[in-house]
Parts: structure tokens; sequence; C-alpha cells
């Protein structure tokens, strides 16, 4: 990591995320190199189950009444309320708002409390901006209005993780360019997710996300029928599980079927994400649309091949051909071809993991991506000091 001036050291960031088990897996080793360099971190989310393990790491926590799946007036105002007196009592010197509600509501608060160092992660435009009708529509262009106001502003800064997602915000003026950046992804622990050779015996075919419509659950069920009824012997692991709070999660009835069905196994929740690519040939993510999935970043670093789907995000996190294959989305047989694919060739399998590792130590490590944020965080605090 660059030696920087330490001209923030005393200073505090408020970290506003969705859930805690989000910002442990995707924001949690920004905010300890924070704290080591002199930062009071604070962090303000709805809690399940990390609170004891947070708070022993001397982040000061404070808990929201926020729910990522409702959208009644009374509800949402409670949750805005409950974010402008937080912000307004912490004062930080910078608030990190990550995922669409902490995003608009952190941001308007941090706005309206006169924060001078505010900063957007756009981790993906998500079901919003992927949902298909004239609901889906109305929805979008009113959470268009809400992110301009939160974000168009000299003193926000807006992270994204693809090109695209930054394109779009711009165009519809939601930001200037001036206040973009790209970060690809959260970055990934080399050292946990090591590169090891593929086992021997059956193919296995993993997906490991959140069981949603747009993660491409469905078509990697649909992909994994195709190829039992072409004869192609290989194993397909479901890993992960439903989201309540998530209006495109596969229902546990749906999830009832697949397992009795036995077509894919279905793993649940794990945390052994590490030893179960180490026993997998093949990650398969059919995604309508990523900010830049982790789940890819995390196949690189540990050598697999990918399939995955040409859309943004998907694509940012691969090179086509060289560490994976994209396919287009919502199209169960040509996932199953391009599995097809690397089932068959083994050596073309091997070739893309081998350049997947080597992707990931260029472009993923974690340390870069920490560095990235606090160079950011410490232009601002600087940029707040010249005021």
């Amino acid at each position: 990591m660059c030696q920087r001036s330490g001209s923030y050291l005393n200073k505090s960031l408020l970290f506003m995320v969705n859930v805690d088990w989000f910002f442990v897996s995707h924001r949690l080793p920004i905010a300890m190199t924070a704290m080591k360099e002199g930062y009071r971190v604070h962090l303000a989310c709805a809690f399940t189950d990390h609170w004891d393990y947070l708070s022993s790491l001397g982040i000061e926590l404070h808990p929201l009444p926020l729910c990522r799946s409702g959208t009644g007036i009374g509800r949402e105002l409670e949750s805005f309320l409950a974010i402008y007196k937080l912000v307004k009592g912490i004062k930080p010197d910078i608030v990190h708002c990550v995922t669409i509600k902490p995003v608009v509501y952190g941001g308007v608060a941090s706005r309206f409390a006169g924060i001078k160092g505010r900063v957007a992660s756009i981790s993906g435009l998500g079901y919003v901006f992927v949902a298909r009708g004239i609901k889906a529509g109305v929805f979008r262009r009113i959470v268009s209005v809400l992110y301009r106001f939160a974000l168009r502003s000299s003193r926000t800064r807006v992270i994204f993780q693809n090109p695209e997602d930054k394109s779009l915000l711009i165009q519809n003026r939601v930001i200037s360019e001036k206040q973009a950046i790209i970060l690809r992804g959260s970055g990934v622990a080399l050292e946990k997710y090591s590169y090891l050779p593929e086992p021997d015996g059956i193919p296995v075919i993993a997906f490991a996300s959140r069981l949603l419509k747009d993660k491409g659950v469905e078509e990697f069920v649909r992909g994994a029928r195709i190829l039992r009824g072409r004869g192609i012997k290989a194993r397909f692991w479901l890993i992960g599980d439903i989201d309540q709070d998530n209006p495109a999660s596969v229902s546990q009835a749906m999830l009832d079927v697949w397992r009795k069905e036995n077509v894919v196994e279905v793993l649940g929740y794990r945390r052994d994400i590490p030893e179960l690519f180490a026993k997998s040939n093949i990650i398969a993510l059919p995604s309508y649309r990523e900010g830049l999935p982790k789940v890819l970043v995390e196949a690189a670093a540990c050598g697999r091949a990918v399939v995955t789907t040409d859309v943004p995000g998907c694509r940012d996190a691969i090179e086509p051909g060289r560490t994976g294959l994209l396919v287009p989305v919502r199209d169960a047989d040509a996932l199953a071809d391009a599995v097809q694919k690397l089932i068959e060739n083994p050596e073309l399998r091997k070739s893309m993991g081998r350049a997947g590792r080597k992707l990931a130590e260029r472009e993923f490590a974690i340390e870069k991506i920490v560095d990235a944020h606090m160079e950011i965080y410490e232009q601002m605090v600087s940029a707040s000091v010249g005021r």
C-alpha cells in the first residue's frame, strides 16, 4: 500500500449499507485499513448476526430500520429520518453509502446535514434497472430522480464497478463526469482464494449467489436439465440461499422442487466458498446485470474457468475467450452449450483458469481496491480542510 500524507488522522468515517453481512463480505477490509490509518469508523445498517464480531473489531455500530423490500411511504420516511438524525448526530468527515437505499437516503441526509465528504458506491444498478414492465419503468424513473438529488454535487464522489453503469447515470444527468470513479469490484484476498489444480472425476459446475431470478438461477437449473438430456455427465452445485427481502428471490417451494428433482445439488448458504471452488471445475453465473460480481472475481482467483452472460458487470469481470465464455442473457440453451464446450475441452478449461488467476493478481487484489478507496478518502478530507 502506498504511503499517504496522514492528513486525515483522527477523522471519522461512516459506512452506510443495507445489511451487516454485505458489509462484512464487501467493505470490511476498507474499514479495517481506515482504522489503522487513524479513522474512527462507524457502521450504520440493519443487523443480523454480525453485531458482536464487528463490535469486537472496534467499529462503532448503529442499527437502522432499513427494509430492502419495503416501499410503504410511512416505513421509508421512518428510515430516512433515522438516517438524517444519525448523520446529524455523528457529523462524520466522510459518509460512504453503498446499495440503493443507503445511497439515496444517506446521500440526501448528508447533504441536508452539511457533510462535506460524501462517497457513494454503485455496486450494480440492481433489480430496479433490470425489471421489466410499466410498474418497473415508473419506479426506475423515480429512482433516477432520487439518485440525481442525492448524488449530483461537487462534494460527492461516485464509485462504479463497470463503465456501462457510469455512462448510464452520466447520460441521464444523474451525476457529472468529474464525480465518477471506476474501481473493478470489491477485491479478493488472493491468499484465501488460492489457485489449486482441478479435481479429477465428474466435472462440477458451481453457481454461487443469492438465489435470485435476476442472478440467472432459473437458467442455471434449465441448463443443467438440458445437459442431462444430452447425456453429459456433470454435477451442478447450487450454492446460496433464498432472499425473502428481495422481490426477485425464488420461492422456498421452487427450491424444494429443484431439490426433489435432483438435477442440481442444493447446497444452501455456505461460508467455505474457497474450498467449494477448489472442488469445482467451472463457475457459472448467468446474471441479468451486475456491478462487478464478487463471485466471478473469486472464481478467477481460484483459477476456475467461468461461463457468464454478456451484460454489464459480468463481461467486465472476465477476459472473454481467455478466462471464460460469454453467453446471451436469459438463454439456457446457450449456457448449456458453453458449459458443455468446457466440459469436453479440459485443456481449454484449465488454460482459462490459469489466465483467470493472472487476471485476479493483476486487477482484483484486495490491497489494490483498499488503496484506491483510501486515496479517495484522503482527497476528500484534504479538499474539505482547504475550504
